[in-house]
């Protein structure tokens, strides 16, 4: 395997490809030999991405825009790669929501808003392992990295729905991960630690941005532990990661 291109040839999903972490994690895998499979709701930031993809590699991304409310449509998704590709090597998720009312205390959400954000990052988590899992146990070394996040473990006033969907859906891909065990699938839950995302600064409108990493720091990781020749442990911490590889 070429340490150039450590990806060569693999098939990618990326689910939250459109901006932010996931956005860079794409761009990474593909400048690491791998086809790229975006998925977001936006289809700008999905095009902007391939354009990227394409003057770095020389080489299209496959572009899925698509709801993560939407059942069928993940449904449809595994149908299609399976189709196309017959397998999936890697995948990465990365979408979730804070919501649109932002940060709120739990009495005072919106039963349709929490609705939303349970589905998008919870059982929009769930509706792609049934959909995926038969895609990567086709491969000989199926990865996947679930991006979690700091309040999952360490709750904080106002942030009930998104904390409680992340750490429910963490839960979840930790018990999947236990039942594949005995499979080539492995999987790892990154915390990005507080990073330059628009998920961050609708959270914190008066903070310096500037002051965190931005998304693109975090990409060498997600090829490192998308790699088919290594083994990713369980628990990844990127801030630790970072500072291990200075």
């Amino acid at each position: 395997m070429s340490d150039e291109l450590p990806l060569k040839d693999r098939i990618a999903v990326v689910t939250g490809a459109s901006r932010g972490i996931g956005y860079a994690a794409a761009l990474d895998l593909a400048r690491a030999g791998a086809h790229v499979v975006a998925c977001a709701r936006t289809q700008g930031g999905l095009e902007e991405l391939d354009d990227e993809i394409l003057a770095a590699t020389g080489q299209r991304a496959t572009l899925v825009p698509f709801d993560l409310v939407d059942g069928g449509a993940i449904d449809r998704l595994g149908g299609a790669i399976f189709e196309r590709f017959g397998r999936i090597d890697a995948w990465i998720h990365t979408a979730a929501i804070l919501g649109t009312s932002g940060l709120t205390p739990v009495s005072h959400a919106e039963p349709r808003e929490f609705a939303k954000i349970e589905k998008i990052n919870f059982t929009g988590v769930y509706r792609l392992i049934r959909s995926f899992e038969p895609l990567l146990r086709a491969s000989d070394a199926g990865r996947v990295v679930y991006v979690t996040s700091s309040v999952a473990h360490a709750p904080k006033a106002f942030w009930g729905a998104y904390a409680a969907t992340k750490a429910g859906a963490e839960v979840m891909v930790k018990c999947w991960a236990d039942e594949i065990e005995n499979t080539p699938i492995r999987l790892a839950v990154v915390d990005p630690g507080r990073m330059r995302t628009r998920l961050r600064a609708q959270a914190y409108p008066g903070e310096d941005p500037m002051q965190h990493p931005e998304p693109a720091e975090i990409g060498p990781l997600m090829v490192e532990l998308c790699r088919p020749d290594q083994v990713p442990p369980l628990d990844v911490s990127f801030p630790a990661w970072k500072a291990k590889a200075r």
